[in-house]
């Protein structure tokens, strides 16, 4: 991950490769955003920004020459839109500002950003849309002459007048350890399947966890037979390669809360018997998106010491079709005694979920969260930026109130009874499908069907959590690392009470 430091230092005498300055939209046209920037090098930027097409609209990143009167390399233009009603810019324009202008500089070695920052929140998100920004993904590249493919931005300077302050420097070490946990969290979805199955996975974990204090417990496959996880069993046993549930335990001493976080792992997802089509299957490596999210989640906890016990429970299987797949029509035993009977075993996500759930539930936790990419009917409802959220309604809205701070998109979804009763099996206690129409909400049904009284929220990132389009703002082209961010924010939240 990129270096990042703070600096008092002007602008103009700044070396760097990159010099970024905002831009913003006004009522009469696009003014630079430099108070520190030559008024001369300023008029000479706003007057030309119409032949030049830049409109100070949000994402757009421009580049011009720096000019005789800086010393950076060039400049680099990052667009902020208007100013809110109070005149400042939202902390998620900032963020998304600063990560689109250094993700773009791919290749650069050292830049200097020179966004508004009159305070301590303002630095922080600039610091963390920079290393967000600052991504690429590269194990699998090389160049033809054989060395490896250009990389993100080595080094970032913010520059501030507020480098000195301890709150500052607090604020950038907090976004630095966000950063590096979304960063970790792409980095997993974006392994390809061969290198990142159930045991690939569970190994990743405590290599993680090693220095954390961060306690890592794996079951295998006659762990998970004796425990009784027949979900997770049962979708992990049409592959070579077994399943896996790992538990992630951080436990300061004296905890404010107690919180345990339940992800879906699915490392590759075939449909097994009910295969999907061959179209879009290779997007499929990313069903591990919710267990990635809750690991980096809990490991950035620790390194944050927060005052909060966190337990993480990673569902790992493989959904492969082969003579040893579940078949539709089994008839399966959730850890805890409910059973199940599988109709379709594309809808495998909640079987693993289940087994979770109940584990985690078994320890007490104050509240439960789980992550996961559950259903296509998730992005039909709400699209590929936007995740939902279901459940216990305090909880959920905690979480669209965490996600608003950490500048995600979490949207609070019902989770209407009658939808219920369309998941009625013949056989079993109920069945792992319903209603196509409102499968989201069908699929957050039969979870709550596994978390009693507990409070409870069902986060569904199946679109957000990779991004199959073009890279925008801070968010590169495959993983994502969507939802780490509102887990943290949700946490430290928890530690305030």
């Amino acid at each position: 991950m990129a270096e990042l430091t703070l600096s008092s230092k002007n602008p103009t005498g700044v070396k760097v490769d990159a010099l970024v300055v905002g831009t913003q939209t006004t009522s009469d046209g696009v003014a630079v955003v430099g108070d520190d920037l030559p008024r001369d090098v300023v008029a000479e930027l706003e007057a030309l920004a119409p032949a030049l097409g830049i409109t100070g609209a949000r994402d757009e990143v421009r580049t011009v020459p720096a000019g005789a009167h800086l010393k950076a390399g060039v400049l680099v233009l990052t667009g902020l839109g208007a100013r809110d009603a109070s005149g400042s810019f939202p902390a998620e324009t900032l963020r998304r500002a600063a990560g689109a202008a250094v993700r773009e500089l791919t290749g650069a070695s050292s830049v200097a950003v020179a966004l508004p920052a009159a305070d301590e929140a303002e630095v922080a998100a600039i610091a963390e849309g920079a290393l967000l920004g600052a991504y690429s993904f590269t194990r699998y590249r090389e160049t033809a002459a054989g060395a490896k493919a250009a990389g993100p931005v080595a080094t970032i300077e913010v520059l501030t007048s507020l480098a000195r302050g301890a709150k500052a420097k607090a604020a950038v070490e907090r976004a630095a350890t966000i950063a590096a946990a979304v960063h970790a969290t792409r980095d997993l979805v974006n392994t390809a399947p061969n290198d990142l199955f159930p045991a690939a996975f569970a190994d990743i974990a405590k290599a993680a966890a090693k220095g954390t204090g961060v306690k890592v417990t794996v079951l295998d496959e006659k762990a998970l037979a004796a425990g009784g996880y027949g979900g997770i069993l049962a979708v992990g046993q049409g592959s070579s390669r077994g399943p896996r549930l790992v538990k992630v335990s951080y436990s300061p001493s004296r905890p404010h809360a107690k919180v345990a976080l339940v992800g879906k792992g699915i490392t590759f997802d075939s449909g097994g018997i009910s295969i999907k089509p061959a179209k879009g299957m290779e997007a499929m490596k990313s069903d591990m998106a919710g267990a990635a999210a809750v690991l980096h989640t809990v490991l950035a906890a620790s390194r944050l010491g927060l005052p909060v016990a966190v337990t993480g429970w990673l569902c790992l299987a493989e959904n492969m079709p082969s003579g040893t797949a579940q078949r539709p029509s089994d008839v399966i035993t959730i850890r805890g005694g409910k059973t199940v009977e599988v109709l379709n075993t594309d809808a495998e996500g909640r079987l693993v979920m289940a087994d979770g759930l109940v584990a985690a539930i078994e320890e007490n936790p104050d509240v439960v969260l789980d992550v996961a990419t559950l259903t296509g009917a998730q992005m039909v409802a709400l699209g590929t930026r936007v995740s939902a959220v279901m459940g216990t309604e305090s909880v959920r809205s905690e979480v669209v109130t965490a996600a608003e701070a950490a500048g995600e998109q979490f949207w609070p979804m019902p989770l209407p009874e009658e939808l219920a009763a369309s998941m009625k099996s013949k056989v079993a206690d109920i069945a792992n499908i319903g209603d196509r129409f409102g499968g989201m909400l069908v699929a957050g049904l039969f979870l709550q069907e596994f978390v009693g009284s507990t409070p409870w929220a069902h986060l569904d990132i199946a679109g957000p959590s990779f991004n199959e389009g073009s890279a925008f703002g801070y968010t590169p082209v495959g993983g994502t690392g969507v939802a780490v961010r509102t887990l943290v924010e949700l946490l430290e939240a928890r530690a305030t009470k």
